[in-house]
């Protein structure tokens, strides 16, 4: 007792902070340098003075805390299960005033959210110091509620995150739900060591696929300088955008670029500029990836569709002058989850700059089943020894359907397979095939072909039948000395010799849904011709 006594006297000692002032309905909380903790921090002329004292508010729906605009705030904020929010009444952290916020840290996350959600992050700039950058993630939420719980709404928009080990990270424990209601727009996220945008999620589990986190959304994010750990042999870092373990996601309007040039992974993975694993229904389009690096001699391409990736898009992306493959589709487990995945017009320019074993469009791996590659434009030009061709090929695939794609290189061959694949496994239609050179190679399985026409006959490829398809003609490719920027962009890679490439197929005769408009989004006309780019429909 008489110990007891003794603690309760000095603590009566302590000045007493109220946790929260006694107002019914949702609050406004201020935090100022020029505040004072001892106010009640429920407006701007009585705001606080530092992000510790704003910690110590237990967080109710509707709750508001707002950082003054402009200024620096030492320190971090953490949203934890004693904090709640809705989607109807979330709880929202931003700035005011003129400008961001910024929350400089020290070894810590900027913002931690934990098992609990109804959160949205606004206008604010997140900075970690070196420490932080070994070890802690700029905003953070994380999910380890055993019930398998899901948690609703997430949003994250108009943040600047640098210097973490990860930009922004959503993840959970290895038998836990995640988050569902994602959306993160206008953001940047660079400088960080291990990746920019990051979504991960329990072990894939094959005969019974779980996703930990449910209905993304990601717009106008830029992911850039992201170097990589280069002491991480073990694992993938230096990605601009990597989702793991989602249901239902998608990417749009996004850019990656400049990442991957510390990563040092020496196993069978690498960075990549945006890429996702372990995921069904995702739809990555309108994005650009571009100077993505890699420390070691794997990855560090564009866009990827990687391991266990089911009912996925990539499409309308450009991607151009990365280390490795414009667009990989790439299966290295036995599970049978990589099936029913679309890669459609798509550009890639000058591709595999480093790694001349990959290409444009590289597609590969173990039981990986019907994937359909259709309109895209790929163009590379090297002056190496060894040169990538346009599309590579290598075992492990069945159900893959290859047609109407444009693919064009100087020397190289502008298809490389090392697999005899007959058309049972993998068939290729429609497409374009030209060297600059005049030197026209393709290779498949352990034979070279010099011409068209003998690889048809004795591959078997580029037939419908007794229908002749596909062609070796030069697709006239305006403006080919620059990339493709954008949509609105200034030079587009479109043939100006459309007409003369015949050989396309009709897709829908095929059973392929081509969708409504190609990469520039022009409505698609009934006529088709190979590549990206598509001759205007009559109205």
């Amino acid at each position: 007792m008489g110990a007891i006594a003794l603690l309760t006297a000095c603590d009566a000692l302590k000045p007493y902070t109220p946790p929260r002032p006694p107002i019914k309905g949702a609050l406004t909380f201020y935090v100022s340098p020029d505040g004072d903790d001892e106010r009640d921090g429920l407006s701007e002329a009585t705001a606080w003075r530092t992000l510790a004292r704003a910690d110590q508010v237990p967080f109710r729906p509707g709750d508001r805390l707002r950082l003054k605009g402009g200024e620096r705030f030492a320190g971090r904020l953490t949203v934890g299960p004693g904090d709640a929010g809705s989607a109807v009444k979330p709880v929202v952290i931003d700035s005011y005033g003129t400008g961001r916020a910024t929350i400089a840290t020290r070894g810590t996350a900027g913002i931690a959210v934990y098992n609990t959600a109804g959160v949205e992050i606004r206008n604010l700039t997140i900075i970690g110091d070196a420490k932080a950058q070994r070890s802690a993630d700029g905003i953070t939420f994380f999910n380890d509620l055993r019930a398998g719980k899901t948690l609703d709404h997430v949003r994250i928009s108009g943040v600047d995150v640098s210097r973490f080990q990860h930009g922004i990270r959503l993840g959970t424990g290895p038998r836990s739900s995640g988050f569902r209601d994602i959306q993160i727009s206008d953001s940047a996220v660079h400088h960080n060591q291990d990746g920019g945008l990051v979504t991960y999620g329990p072990p894939f589990r094959a005969k019974d696929p779980g996703y930990a986190h449910e209905r993304l959304v990601i717009t106008r994010v830029k992911a850039y300088s992201n170097p990589g750990d280069p002491t991480a042999d073990d694992r993938n870092t230096g990605s601009g955008i990597v989702l793991g373990s989602l249901r239902g996601a998608t990417v749009q309007q996004s850019v990656s670029y400049d990442n991957g040039a510390k990563s040092s992974a020496v196993a069978q993975e690498g960075p990549e500029g945006i890429w996702t694993y372990d995921s069904t229904r995702v739809v990555i389009q309108n994005n650009k990836a571009y100077r993505n690096r890699t420390g070691s001699r794997v990855d560090g391409g564009g866009f990827g569709l990687d391991n266990n990736v089911s009912s996925s898009v990539l499409q309308y992306n450009l991607s151009y002058g990365n280390d490795g493959a414009g667009f990989l589709v790439y299966s290295g487990e036995s599970t049978n989850a990589h099936k029913d995945n679309v890669v459609r017009f798509n550009y890639s320019w000058d591709d595999a700059r480093k790694l001349p074993w990959y290409g444009g469009i590289v597609a590969y791996g173990n039981l990986m089943r019907n994937l359909d590659i259709y309109h895209n434009t790929v163009i590379l030009r090297s002056s190496g020894i060894e040169r990538p061709p346009a599309l590579r090929l290598r075992n492990g695939m069945s159900g893959v359907g290859i047609r109407n794609n444009i693919f064009v290189t100087n020397g190289s061959p502008v298809v490389d397979s090392d697999t005899n694949y007959t058309q049972a496994l993998v068939r290729l239609q429609g497409n374009d095939y030209f060297s600059t050179t005049g030197d026209w190679k393709l290779q498949w399985g352990r034979t070279r072909y010099s011409d068209l026409d003998a690889w048809r006959k004795r591959a078997g490829q580029e037939q419908m039948g007794a229908v002749v398809t596909g062609s070796s003609a030069d697709p006239c490719l305006m403006g080919a000395v620059a990339p493709v920027t954008d949509r609105a962009g200034a030079t587009p890679l479109v043939s100006q010799c459309a007409d003369e490439l015949e050989g396309a197929v009709t897709l829908r005769s095929v059973g392929v849904d081509p969708g409504p408009v190609d990469y520039f989004g022009a409505r698609l006309s009934t006529a088709p011709s190979a590549g990206a780019a598509q001759a205007r429909a009559e109205d």
